[in-house]
């Protein structure tokens, strides 16, 4: 790779000047102040709540530099963090980017980075604020990303109640298929493979998420970051509910022969699989009727029901309940299945039910 002197200054117009041709009309109206002071300001709309999240996007951990290509992991790190802002029914406004990076990448690899990370700008109407860098080894990078949303309406974790339908959009375990794809894959990755745009090229299901918040029809909702099997838990827990998942309504990957090419089990990615940004959330039997069948091309699937005892059963084929193992992406366990931390999804092998107990407390599991 080419290296050119920078300093920090150079690599600050660098971005600046990327994130100025980035910015389509009116996107921007939110931000009263940009780059070029020690801080952003920021304007909300009248009668709206500001949204604030955070994300981590890492080498080694979260993304390979030999595998990914560099405009991939400048639209990821984004669509991540924003992923957060669609699960509360919200719209992103402005971004900032801390960025560390070695000097032999601050040429061609950011300008490729940054050239995804624009195309991502304008895709989710969410411009660059501010931000920070510096020169490390590997490379780091942290999105914050400011959002709106009506004052009252933001669509929490903590809503569900009993007798509520749980719903996931879309198919689960796509993205994982892609990312043992991509490990597996010699040379340059195809970004016309489905699967691999999954994992690369994720979209954050925006519109749904401020559909079903403007309608008032989700009572509880967050994306699926870490894997369904780790993320209903953590709703639950905050809804202060149990669930009765039912195996054979859940979407996976299709066909089923895609999955079973790559020696891997479609229900086990679709149970465990991470780094899907769909969203999970529940709505009231009343309110089931009102919900299509697809919302902008992604099937929307009632996959079990709330239950007022904190339990998690998994309903079989034949209706016997088998025991609800968490198996998701988490970083501080170590992958099991390929004896390193990048996997972006968890390890299915993994038995998880007392480790339930102990973060979730009082979740118990079924005989």
């Amino acid at each position: 790779m080419p290296r050119k002197l920078q300093n920090e200054d150079s690599l600050l117009r660098k971005i600046a000047d990327t994130s100025r041709s980035s910015q389509g009309q009116g996107a921007g109206q939110s931000v009263a102040l940009g780059i070029g002071d020690d801080a952003a300001l920021f304007r909300p709309k009248p009668g709206h709540e500001i949204v604030l999240t955070c994300d981590w996007f890492l080498e080694g951990t979260h993304f390979l530099r030999e595998k990914h290509p560099p405009d991939a992991v400048g639209w990821k790190c984004l669509a991540r963090a924003v992923s957060d802002v669609a699960a509360m029914g919200g719209m992103p406004r402005c971004f900032l980017l801390s960025l560390a990076m070695p000097e032999t990448h601050t040429g061609l690899w950011l300008d490729l980075f940054l050239g995804g990370l624009r195309r991502a700008s304008r895709k989710f109407q969410c411009v660059l604020a501010g931000g920070d860098t510096t020169r490390r080894d590997k490379i780091l990078i942290n999105i914050t990303v400011v959002g709106e949303v009506r004052a009252g309406s933001a669509v929490l974790r903590s809503g569900a109640r009993a007798d509520d339908i749980l719903y996931v959009s879309g198919r689960l375990g796509e993205a994982e298929l892609g990312l043992q794809i991509l490990r597996r894959t010699k040379g340059a990755t195809s970004k016309n493979n489905q699967l691999t745009r999954k994992h690369l090229y994720p979209e954050p299901r925006l519109a749904l998420g401020q559909w079903l918040s403007k309608k008032g029809l989700a009572t509880a909702m967050m994306d699926l970051s870490d894997g369904l099997s780790s993320d209903l838990p953590r709703l639950c827990a905050a809804s202060a509910v149990g669930a009765r998942l039912e195996k054979v309504k859940i979407p996976q990957v299709q066909p089923r022969d895609l999955a079973l090419k790559h020696g891997r089990d479609p229900l086990q990615l679709a149970l465990h699989g991470g780094d899907d940004y769909e969203l999970l959330f529940t709505v009231p039997p009343r309110k089931a009727k009102l919900l299509p069948k697809s919302f902008r091309g992604a099937a929307l699937t009632p996959i079990g029901k709330i239950t007022q005892e904190r339990v998690l059963p998994v309903l079989e084929k034949n209706g016997r309940a088998s025991r609800f193992t968490p198996g998701g992406w988490d970083p501080f366990r170590r992958n099991c299945r390929h004896g390193q931390d990048l996997n972006l999804t968890g390890c299915a092998a993994v038995q998880m039910g007392t480790i339930l107990g102990a973060v979730f407390g009082r979740f118990t599991q079924p005989a």
